[in-house]
């Protein structure tokens, strides 16, 4: 499975940005998906994730009601809407895949991951 993550970028705090993550090389239905996150000088974290079919999804603590995700299946592709941005948000976003329905948290559950996009919220 191949992921390609996009849509970071620099944005003040309070602001919004929608992560992708494109999949290719296997059937993306059959992939729970999720976000990760890591900081500079601290141990990559889990944002959020996506079961097959899009019914069931888990966040972190910090996270709800801030930041939702979601998929489609017919484009291979998983969104991360981030809305009220913190300076405390910056990080790089990893997409990763796994082939077991279960809303994974922790980052060595995930088999597959894509290279990262770069999301800094200045204050």
């Amino acid at each position: 499975v191949q992921l390609q993550a996009s849509g970071g970028g620099l944005v003040q705090a309070g602001g919004s940005l929608r992560l992708s993550c494109a999949a290719s090389g296997r059937t993306f239905s059959n992939l729970v998906m999720g976000w990760f996150r890591q900081a500079p000088g601290k141990e990559r974290e889990f944002v959020a994730a996506i079961t097959w079919s899009g019914s069931s999804t888990s966040y972190a603590g910090s996270v709800p009601g801030r930041f939702t995700i979601s998929r489609d299946n017919a484009k291979n592709t998983v969104y991360l809407q981030m809305n009220s941005l913190r300076p405390e948000d910056t990080a790089v976003y990893y997409c990763a895949a796994d082939t077991s329905d279960v809303l994974f948290i922790a980052p060595n559950d995930y088999d597959y991951w894509g290279q990262g996009t770069q999301v800094t919220v200045s204050s």
